[in-house]
């Protein structure tokens, strides 16, 4: 490798956060994938057991922190313990051929509309491993990713792919197929998965890795009786590591016949933008076969399932249609003066703003009470500037002010617990001016 490329290494290296020797390894594996369309690596399984790789993967999952899986070790347990010592025993079983894979812990975590959305977590051990994978494989399959395909990706983002979804729109792409897939990470088939990934990767020793994490035991704790373990016949579980690239793994096969010379890119001149399982079709018209020919090849040839309910065709440029994608709606509405010509707006969706109303509620409710005003204020204007950092793209203005009133009024309720009495405030003062002095944020 040229001095030049080295450089270029070591400084994608430390922007990564990654050794140089993993980076340029990386990047030769990428290379290699470009060149070389239909090879198959077979000689990845050394890689993921180097201490380099083991050592890049531990300091990833501490980064993300997490919580302890089932066998209750935390990342503060394997500091006090010894690092070192714990990627060497994990190391020796890779390289003898006896490391297996631990249960996984499912929790479950509120939607919305009031349903739960299942996760498993892994234990840190097999989160290391995990990530280990991850970072030998993501190279090779991002080389035949899809543009279209933004979810998890590294130098892509939702951001990324909601622009383009707004471009599509402004150019006159306004037809919508909006699906949605029915509990896409549990439903996809292990040996169609593993298909997938044998088009790249044929290292029996690293696939017998993701045989076993995708056969994990999963561990359920049951209210008032003994907890439940059963194994998984299909799925990949939310929550782990390698599940992203994996389910981006599967569907890159729809995006790759979505624009196959005899795909509707090109005799619909459709669109497709996907965010991990998050995916929507936009054309000029999106007639039967457009739909016929989306429908048959996620649920006939990939063995997947549509959500019926939540999948719609629409024009959206007819009157009361709207586009609700990655937390943000887009609509096309009128200007305040009422002219007849119309814009697309995007803002943030209503999901969305009640989602954030309902953990603003949670940092403000009765068991906070003990808490005094300006520490309160303080976490949530770390949580709002978070907030914001996601929701700042198109018109988000009437979002923003709803989001105002309902801090303010779940303040003025808090203060008044706090008190027997009731708050008062000063002569001539208002709370808006009052939590203003506090330092409390206005989006």
């Amino acid at each position: 490798m040229s001095s030049l490329n080295t450089e270029e290494a070591a400084r994608k290296a430390v922007e990564a956060g990654l050794p140089t020797k993993l980076t340029v390894l990386r990047q030769k594996l990428s290379q290699k994938a470009k060149q070389e369309k239909q090879f198959r690596f077979y000689s990845l399984y050394g890689h993921v057991c180097e201490q380099t790789t083991l050592l890049a993967a531990w300091k990833r999952v501490k980064d993300n922190k997490g919580a302890a899986g089932v066998d209750g070790v935390r990342i503060e347990d394997i500091e006090k313990a010894g690092v070192e010592g714990f990627l060497t025993e994990i190391a020796g079983s890779l390289k003898e051929r006896t490391y297996r894979t631990g249960m996984v812990k499912r929790v479950y975590i509120p939607k919305v509309n009031g349903k739960l959305r299942p996760l498993g977590i892994p234990t840190i051990r097999d989160r290391v491993v995990q990530t280990a994978v991850l970072l030998i494989l993501e190279p090779i399959f991002e080389a035949d990713f899809e543009d279209c395909s933004y979810g998890f990706r590294p130098g892509k983002s939702a951001h990324d792919a909601l622009e383009a979804v707004r471009g599509y729109l402004k150019a006159g792409y306004t037809g919508v197929y909006d699906a949605d897939l029915e509990g896409y990470f549990d439903s996809i088939p292990h040996d169609k998965l593993i298909a997938c990934i044998r088009m790249r990767v044929v290292d029996g020793a690293v696939l017998g890795l993701i045989r076993q994490w995708l056969k994990a035991p999963v561990k359920e704790e049951s209210q008032g009786g003994k907890p439940t373990v059963k194994r998984n016949k299909k799925g990949t579980p939310q929550g782990g590591v390698i599940s992203p690239l994996l389910a981006n793994i599967y569907l890159h096969w729809f995006d790759k016949v979505f624009h196959g010379q005899e795909g509707p890119a090109q005799w619909a001149k459709a669109k497709l933008v996907r965010y991990a399982d998050d995916f929507v079709v936009l054309a000029r018209y999106v007639g039967s076969e457009l739909t016929g020919y989306v429908d048959g090849k996620l649920e006939k040839w990939l063995g997947l399932k549509l959500n019926r309910d939540k999948t719609r065709v629409y024009d959206l440029r007819d009157p009361g249609e709207r586009l609700d994608f990655l937390g943000y709606s887009f609509r096309y509405d009128h200007d305040r003066k009422g002219r007849a010509w119309r814009y697309l707006n995007m803002f943030p969706s209503k999901k969305s703003v009640l989602r954030e109303q309902s953990r603003l509620r949670e940092m403000t409710d009765r068991r906070q009470c003990y808490r005094p005003l300006p520490g309160l204020i303080d976490q949530i204007n770390r949580h709002l500037r978070g907030w914001v950092e996601y929701y700042s793209g198109g018109y988000p203005r009437g979002a923003y002010r709803h989001i105002n009133s309902f801090v303010r009024l779940r303040l003025t309720r808090h203060i008044q617990r706090r008190s027997q009495r009731g708050y008062c405030l000063g002569k001539d003062t208002s709370y808006y001016a009052f939590f203003a002095r506090l330092g409390l944020v206005y989006l």
